[in-house]
């Protein structure tokens, strides 16, 4: 059989598309039923127009879904439903259709939300589902970029693009947790960064410190074994010369002195009158800090004396 339109346009009365038949005419070109007020769902069988390259049902009353079994309209450029009763979704069984150029849904009762996979469909040039009830995100690619937001006017909640004049989408709850996790783990960096840092100059600090203390304590200990005479004792501190004087209490006056190992040293006298005719052995040395009553040395030990006669 040759290739053949079939164009319906009985305006008077009420018609039925009765015969599933309609499918098996595979060099059918155009089908042209528009306007005739058909009161019927679509026909499952015009996925099988595999000649098809035109397709306008527009002006009826066709009811319940798009069909999804269109994957033989593979020479499909124009498909018209505008001003049906069609219900449900947008199928994504219609992004196979890649040779489609003209698409018009509007003025149905199509729900859900565009389906993003028509977007592939590089051919299309008109597309109009304006007057619908879908919902969701409008797509942006693909020949989505081209399109005026006339085409989705009257729908129940779209959003997308400014340029549609929708409002924007609400960000997700898959979003918002993404972004919770993100801004976690930048406030835990940044503890990190400031934290580890700060630990590491303490440990450091306290490292420093404990291994100055030990060299400290050392020459303590070296001085505090060592035995020192009384004439060693008077020449240090110049016979316990007033110009040595520190400070002096009821329990005794304190001098200063020099020892031969240069080392600063500060002697409490509790008899200095009887010590001058006496000789001396330390018995314990304590390190003392820098004083400021006058006077400035590196160190200062406090030694008190033990007399013993000559």
């Amino acid at each position: 059989m040759d290739a053949f339109e079939l164009v319906v346009n009985a305006p008077k009365g009420v018609y039925h598309l009765v015969s599933p038949s309609l499918g098996n005419l595979q060099d059918l070109v155009v089908l042209d039923l528009s306007s005739n007020n058909m009161v019927v769902s679509l026909l499952l069988e015009i996925g099988n127009l595999k000649a098809t390259t035109l397709i306008d049902l527009s002006m009826n009353q066709f009811s319940y879904r798009i069909p999804r079994e269109n994957a033989g309209l593979q020479n499909l450029a124009h498909l018209s439903l505008i001003h049906n009763n069609l219900q449900g979704s947008i199928p994504d069984s219609m992004s196979s259709l890649v040779g489609l150029e003209f698409l018009d849904l509007s003025h149905n009762s199509i729900s859900g939300i565009i389906p993003k996979s028509l977007e592939k469909l590089q051919n299309l040039k008109y597309f109009n589902v304006s007057v619908n009830k879908l919902y969701g995100e409008i797509p942006s690619g693909g020949p989505f970029k081209n399109l005026s937001s006339q085409v989705f006017i009257y729908n129940e909640a779209l959003c997308g693009s400014s340029r549609f004049s929708v409002a924007p989408c609400p960000t997700s709850s898959k979003n918002r947790s993404t972004r919770k996790k993100l801004l976690v783990l930048f406030l835990l960096l940044g503890m990190a960064l400031v934290v580890v840092p700060s630990t590491f100059i303490l440990f450091w600090i306290m490292y420093r410190r404990g291994k100055r203390a030990p060299q400290q304590s050392d020459s303590l200990s070296a001085i505090t074994r060592e035995r020192i005479s009384y004439y060693e004792l008077i020449q240090a501190t110049d016979v316990l010369s007033e110009s040595n004087l520190i400070g002096s209490r009821s329990s005794g006056s304190v001098y200063k002195g020099v020892l031969r190992s240069e080392t600063d040293i500060a002697v409490k006298c509790s008899t200095c009158n009887w010590m001058l005719h006496s000789r001396v052995l330390i018995r314990n040395v304590k390190c003392c800090a820098d004083f400021t009553i006058g006077i400035s040395l590196k160190s200062l030990l406090v030694v008190p004396i033990l007399i013993s006669r000559l």
